[in-house]
């Protein structure tokens, strides 16, 4: 019997996992519909709503236009190559699929979150338990929603694929897994442009409106007077939702079809190749089922909001470790997994998963350590905010930098545990167990963005002061849920950059043909690809730095101009021009996002084209980028978030509160860890995948 099932699993086990990812759809439909069940409250809430909303809305359609024609050139790049038989025809195709369901996965989490947010802060009106609700219930629609796309894309794809290319062809599999390669080409290369974007626009308008209201004017966080306010509310929605939707569905994407590369490359066999294949997708299937039973905990349990929300990652993760052992099982023969690096059975495969488990649930508890408001580094920073602003910039990197080591030593330690029980497959299976559990996760980030949202309406619609009380509290614990989150993608892109270096070093192998290539440290064009590939992440977060600087600076410039030529807005008799402010930081992100996102097919395009360094130095770009790009993505996000938190606890009167000298200075760390944990840090994490995927492609053009 059990053989009987181990043959349907085999057989049936990538539509079986589709159901499942149909099942998470679903469910999000249904959340969809609970949440608009809830009021959206008085005539000037709903006011200050649409306002966002619109606003929200004018930047997705521009940015999709414009990432589009971007798109639509490079289709045409890859038709033309694909006519010169450098790739399978079906590629540029791929590319499509990819950066649509990309821009998908976007502009989805943007309107859930502008539809959500007014009805926290109504919901917050009665109570704080049931504000939590709604916003997490939002939250939740875009995390079932991302995974259930990535997986149903990947999937439908790879089936269409099957049928095209006939069964006697040879290299079947490896021709249908190299269309895949498109897929996650297009979905990577939109999600840096997403994220960019997002960053940009999002960060400068925060950094504007504080800037000038805050510091300048002293008016309190989403005061209605304040010209760049409705910018800033977004910015939230276009950076935090739709930028990490893209970003997430791209990383799980690309780790699904890590996975599919490597399983293709590793076997020899059709049997063995099948199991391969379809374990991958299982694992995502079934996560998303343990998602699913994740949200409706945080729905049917009350407490503290950070201890529900972890509580629903703890039952999402257990659900999936214990159905993964009977899983892997099942699905290994009896005489092991046969690959080429060896015979692997259904518990080394089993421990692989689980190895990827508690690495998410150890990296929201590490990041969570760094960036809440209750432990040692946020209180650290908003101590050091006494002794002013230097000693606060200090403090922050400082707690960045050290964010850095425990994360790392679990990738280590992740990294070895898995490659020595089924070699890089293994590592392959733990990153997509990793990543399988997105769902639950992306429902804690969009969260914080939803949270934020429903403090800014509340200011503005004139809502007692209990409601903002009760938001704040809620969107405390959503800035650490970013931070979590961030931290989650920028480590999985690490491992899951890993697996793209493995299926680069065996796709070199195939194509050149030979048995075995070395990137040995005694080889200089390998340290010379290595030092470019570490430059790489500093010159994409600097440009990005840069974008957000004089993004903001326009915005400053123009609040100044509104406050001082309307001297009305502070006394409240003139209302704002919101609708400049968002049209300037709209057509400053799209501009600046350009150049850096297309920064790393660039390095990778030249580097290949010189016919001194070749395959060896880029491959040391490979490796450079992923290393020192992991370094900065975890620093960058770990301090932005202390920083928040930490102006955050000085504002609810811990060391002064609002209006004092050390206020003024967590002001200024959350103005500087602004573009650090919401525009380069986490773009950095696409950024890294780009590089690899480009570099899989170009083994055929250029070697």
């Amino acid at each position: 019997m059990l053989t009987n099932f181990a043959n349907f699993l085999t057989n049936n086990g990538i539509p079986l996992s589709l159901l499942m990812g149909a099942v998470g759809l679903v469910v999000a439909v249904y959340l969809i519909k609970i949440v608009t069940q809830h009021s959206i409250g008085t005539e000037l809430m709903i006011k200050v709503s649409t306002a966002i909303q619109d606003g929200a809305k004018a930047y997705l359609n521009r940015q999709v236009k414009t990432i589009s024609l971007i798109s639509l050139g490079l289709t045409l790049v890859l038709f033309l190559m694909s006519q010169a038989g450098k790739v399978h025809p079906s590629m540029p195709i791929g590319f499509l699929i990819g950066a649509a369901c990309s821009l998908a996965a976007g502009y989805i989490g943007m309107k859930i979150a502008v539809m959500a947010n007014v009805r926290t802060t109504q919901a917050a009106v009665d109570d704080e338990h049931k504000a939590l609700n709604v916003a997490f219930n939002g939250g939740a629609v875009t995390g079932l929603l991302v995974v259930g796309l990535a997986l149903l894309s990947v999937g439908v794809f790879y089936f269409v694929m099957g049928t095209v290319v006939s069964e006697g062809a040879a290299d079947r599999g490896k021709v249908i897994v190299d269309s895949l390669v498109g897929l996650a080409l297009g979905a990577s290369l939109i999600s840096v442009f997403a994220r960019l974007g997002g960053g940009i626009y999002t960060k400068a308008a925060d950094v504007g409106a504080d800037l000038v209201g805050k510091i300048e004017q002293g008016l309190d966080e989403d005061d209605p007077r304040n010209p760049a306010t409705i910018a800033d509310n977004v910015g939230d929605n276009v950076g935090d939702c739709a930028g990490m939707a893209a970003d997430v569905f791209e990383t799980y994407a690309v780790s699904l079809i890590g996975a599919l590369l490597l399983g293709t490359l590793s076997t020899n066999s059709d049997d063995m190749r099948e199991i391969a294949l379809a374990l991958p997708f299982l694992l995502g299937g079934v996560a998303i089922i343990g998602s699913i039973l994740g949200v409706f905990w945080v729905n049917l349990r009350k407490g503290s909001a950070s201890r529900l929300l972890m509580e629903g990652v703890f039952v999402a993760s257990t659900f999936s470790a214990i159905v993964y052992w009977p899983l892997c099982e099942w699905i290994t023969p009896s005489d092991g997994l046969v690959m080429n690096s060896g015979t692997y059975s259904g518990s080394d495969l089993f421990w692989c998963s689980l190895v990827g488990i508690v690495m998410t649930f150890a990296i929201v508890l590490i990041t969570n350590y760094y960036t809440a408001t209750k432990y040692p580094p946020v209180n650290k920073i908003a101590k050091a905010s006494q002794t002013g602003h230097a000693t606060n910039i200090i403090a922050g990197l400082g707690v960045g930098n050290m964010a850095t080591g425990l994360p790392v030593a679990l990738i280590c330690i992740a990294i070895w545990i898995s490659h020595s029980l089924a070699g890089l497959y293994g590592i392959s299976i733990a990153v997509m167990a990793m990543l399988a559990l997105a769902g639950i996760i992306v429902s804690l980030d969009a969260f914080g963005p939803i949270t934020d949202n429903a403090g800014g309406i509340a200011v503005m619609a004139d809502l007692p002061s209990i409601v903002r009380e009760r938001t704040d509290a809620l969107d405390a614990v959503g800035n650490t849920m970013k931070a979590v989150t961030k931290g989650y993608a920028i480590a999985s892109a690490g491992v899951a950059a890993l697996v793209l270096f493995g299926s680069y070093f065996l796709e070199l192998q195939v194509h050149l043909g030979v048995d075995d290539i070395a990137f040995s440290l005694k080889d200089p064009k390998v340290i010379i690809g290595m030092f470019i590939g570490g430059l790489l992440p500093f010159i994409f977060t600097a440009l990005s730095m840069d974008a957000v600087g004089r993004a903001a600076g326009a915005v400053v410039s123009e609040v100044r101009r509104q406050i001082s030529e309307r001297p009305g807005i502070m006394d409240g008799e003139d209302e704002p021009e919101y609708a400049r402010c968002v049209d300037i930081v709209t057509k400053s992100a799209l501009r600046e996002m350009i150049i850096p996102a297309i920064l790393p097919v660039v390095i990778v395009i030249v580097v290949s084209a010189i016919p001194a360094l070749g395959y060896t130095a880029l491959g040391g770009v490979l490796v450079g980028t992923i290393v020192t790009g992991l370094f900065i993505g975890l620093s960058m996000t770990a301090a932005g978030g202390a920083w928040d938190n930490a102006k955050k606890m000085i504002e609810d009167g811990a060391y002064g509160g609002k209006g004092s000298e050390a206020h003024a200075a967590s002001i200024t760390g959350d103005t500087v860890g602004d573009p650090y944990k919401d525009t380069s840090g986490p773009a950095i994490n696409p950024m890294i995948k780009v590089t690899n995927i480009v570099a899989i492609l170009a083994i055929k053009v250029f070697f």
